[in-house]
């Protein structure tokens, strides 16, 4: 493949993945519960780019990313990454993918190890991939922490005496000393104040540049993704509802989920009022989702066919934006 072919080509390719969990028995008496958490979600993060995943808690944004490193195995389907599929790797292969793919976890704290000092936590994932002599171990840490903004006298501290602003910087770090190409964060600063939010997002927004980065950015911040991200999947309860550009999916949001989402996201400008879109309810429990459409109890435009018929996610108008709702696509509907 030439390199022309190789750039245009998705670094990421996700096909139809599936994630069940079998949490045991309902009851004395019950039949065995399983929970669909990802349930035939498809789509491609392009090399370079900085895709956004969003939903409600619970939706399966996490179990996405988890699966995608074998955290969490998934059930069936493709994960295709720069033409290999990693649902066959073995634990060996594994290894050595972990240096193309890091995780950066919600909580950097809880990501850190408390009795390790910084330096030593950056240095680690060189000495497991044995990578490099004791020394240039030691300059390429304190290079990289240097390069997230940590000066020279908090590389010998340990995370409880840092900030959380600094204890992500770490995690960062960490996650960019084996040069990865593609880097999955999961809610990255929403532990954080939003002033150190903004700090970490502009840091990435660097990072990505010279480190040439591909970017899976996890989130439920909306803000956040329209201004990070290049484009966006929408999920609710284990499904992709919407998906898309950036400009095309806050723009036109076409699913009714997807512009409650968008109608919530507070306006930065006094004395300006959005019609916020208020659901009603609460998002149905995973272990007996509704039939058909599983957002049709608290759609407004449900019709019979969303009731009984879960909609395909198919495309709307030319631009790539896709969309699974009947109403949407204008298919035969009764009342």
């Amino acid at each position: 493949m030439s390199d022309t072919q190789q750039s245009m080509n998705p670094l990421l390719s996700v096909s139809n993945l599936r994630l069940t969990f079998n949490t045991g028995y309902g009851g004395w008496l019950g039949n065995r519960r399983h929970v669909h958490a990802v349930d035939g979600v498809s789509f491609d993060v392009q090399r370079g780019g900085v895709l956004g995943i969003v939903g409600e808690s619970s939706c399966g944004k996490s179990s996405v990313a988890k699966s995608i490193l074998n955290i969490h195995p998934p059930t069936s389907g493709q994960i295709i990454f720069d033409g290999e599929d990693l649902v066959r790797l073995n634990t060996r292969a594994w290894r050595d993918m972990r240096r193309e793919i890091q995780y950066v976890f919600q909580d950097p704290l809880g990501a850190l190890d408390p009795r390790m000092t910084v330096l030593a936590q950056v240095i680690e994932p060189l000495i497991i991939h044995s990578i490099g002599s004791s020394d240039e171990q030691t300059k390429q840490a304190h290079e990289l922490l240097e390069a997230v903004g940590l000066l020279a006298e908090s590389h010998s501290k340990y995370p409880h005496e840092l900030s959380g602003g600094q204890r992500q910087r770490v995690v960062l770090a960490r996650a960019l000393i084996l040069k990865p190409r593609l880097l999955i964060c999961d809610e990255p600063v929403s532990a954080l104040d939003v002033s150190i939010q903004a700090q970490v997002i502009q840091l990435l927004e660097e990072l990505k540049t010279s480190f040439d980065l591909t970017i899976m950015f996890i989130s439920h911040d909306l803000s956040l993704v329209r201004y990070f991200c290049d484009t966006i999947v929408v999920m609710y309860l284990g499904r992709i509802v919407e998906s898309g550009s950036i400009e095309e999916v806050f723009t036109n949001p076409q699913h009714p989920y997807t512009q409650a989402l968008i109608s919530s996201i507070p306006v930065p400008e006094p004395g300006h009022k959005r019609d916020a879109i208020i659901l009603q309810g609460e998002p149905p429990s995973p272990f007996n989702p509704p039939t058909g459409c599983h957002f049709h109890p608290r759609c407004g435009w449900q019709k019979t066919l969303c009731r009984s018929v879960y909609p395909d996610l198919d495309a709307v108008g030319q631009d790539g934006q896709l969309v699974a709702c009947h109403v949407v696509h204008g298919r035969k509907l009764d009342p």
